[in-house]
């Protein structure tokens, strides 16, 4: 593990020392992030919080958080300067250390503890918190966190998705947390980087309608209790924070819920997703308090959601495009590379429209939600695409490689199980 750690500190700083004296830094206002993100990198080891220590205490200090829009035209697929620092950022990030972790991980069914480290050392939450807070986001970056999602997947869809689940917390928090939510909780994800929270949205039902939901919320004096079960919830069993959808007085909303006795998991093994550790959690009169408060938009909360998972998608197809183009040109038969047969070409063709129609789809749809406009048609329509091209895309990179598609000796057979949940899962990341 001191391998791993010391690895993850070297690339970190090798692209701190890169960029350290870009005037760009002062210009994004990114200095004081990359300083924090070297600071706490250097630490050696990892420093794990008892369960008492994790403490959530109410700051009256800090202001509600309410990240203006962004004022530029809508759909533009330029990056600026600074989303093209992240994107490369992450690259590295997915290429040097997500991918030689992904194998043995979901071998493991097991989220790898040095993973963290590395997350860490890159300051992945602090793109999430808001500027008063040491972080980055001085507006609405809601393309930015999609690129991040993107780009990280091109590494591995799980290990990604369960990095990015405290992530998504922090920005579902500063877009809709309440004045107490926010002051109670932001603060302490600005101060701890071993805090873990995830969402518990997806319930064991056919045909799973997150409009409709089991879990019930009771009002109790000041507080609410929950009662109910959730399923496929990311890191489930080691969140010490939740955000969890029930019903409340015939209307779904989310509540925050910190980790205390009354919440038992299980564990829940699916067809992808094995190194974000997915397990059930049951609710019995666990206390709660809401997310949110008048302005409020469950809708938009699920359709953010939805388009992490959607960019989760579009990278690992990516990736799955990329793997699939060096295996042709090097795979012979017959005397030459399959890359020369049509039906070979034609399938890794239409693997870069589909790529790019998804990625067009999505974009459109952030883009809007960025701005403050209406998106949940957008929204939904990228996720139609999503889940279909995506579960083609993986299909056709298994059937490309050949038998050896069929076993583990390649990372085709793992990305074909990891996009299907593109299509299963609603909400559990958000934008």
């Amino acid at each position: 593990m001191s391998n791993m750690v010391n690895k993850a500190q070297g690339l970190g700083l090798s692209f701190i020392t890169k960029i350290a004296g870009s005037d760009l830094l002062d210009q994004f206002k990114l200095r004081k992030l990359i300083e924090k993100s070297l600071y706490q990198g250097s630490k050696a080891g990892f420093k794990t919080l008892s369960k008492t220590q994790k403490v959530f205490k109410s700051d009256a200090g800090v202001k509600k958080q309410r990240l203006p829009n962004q004022e530029k035209s809508l759909f533009d697929l330029s990056l600026t300067e600074e989303q093209q620092m992240t994107v490369d950022a992450m690259s590295q990030f997915a290429s040097e250390v997500l991918y030689p972790l992904a194998h043995q991980a979901d071998h493991d069914e097991s989220f790898p503890v040095e993973l963290w480290q590395h997350s860490t050392d890159l300051g992945l939450n602090f793109y999430a918190l808001p500027e008063a807070l040491g972080g980055v986001a001085s507006e609405k970056n809601i393309i930015s966190n999609i690129l991040i999602a993107e780009t990280l997947a091109k590494g591995d869809f799980s290990l990604s998705a369960g990095l990015l689940s405290t992530f998504s917390v922090i920005n579902a928090i500063t877009q809709w947390g309440s004045e107490q939510v926010q002051s109670t909780f932001l603060p302490v994800f600005a101060e701890d980087t071993n805090i873990l929270a995830t969402f518990a949205v997806q319930e064991n039902t056919a045909a799973f309608n997150p409009y409709k939901l089991k879990t019930k919320a009771t009002s109790a004096g000041n507080h609410y209790l929950l009662n109910g079960e959730k399923t496929l919830v990311l890191l489930g069993a080691t969140a010490d924070l939740l955000l969890v959808s029930a019903e409340l007085n015939g209307q779904p909303q989310v509540f925050v819920v910190k980790r205390d006795e009354s919440i038992t998991a299980r564990k829940t093994p699916a067809m992808g997703l094995k190194a974000a550790e997915t397990v059930n959690l049951m609710f019995k009169d666990t206390p709660a308090v809401l997310l949110g408060d008048d302005d409020f938009n469950y809708s938009a909360f699920l359709d953010l959601g939805n388009l992490m998972w959607c960019a989760l998608a579009v990278g690992t197809c990516q990736a799955v495009k990329e793997y699939c183009v060096k295996y042709a040109n090097e795979r012979t038969a017959f005397g030459e590379p399959i890359s020369h047969r049509q039906s070979v070409a034609f399938m890794i063709a239409d693997m870069s429209i589909e790529i790019d129609a998804m990625h067009m789809l999505i974009l459109n749809a952030a883009s809007l939600a960025e701005a403050g406009k209406p998106f949940h048609r957008e929204a939904y329509l990228a996720r139609l695409l999503c889940a279909e091209k995506a579960m083609k895309i993986g299909t056709d990179g298994v059937q490309i490689l050949g038998g050896h598609g069929f076993t583990k000796e390649h990372p085709a057979e793992r990305w074909y199980r990891d996009l299907r949940a593109t299509a299963v899962m609603h909400s559990a990341l958000h934008a």
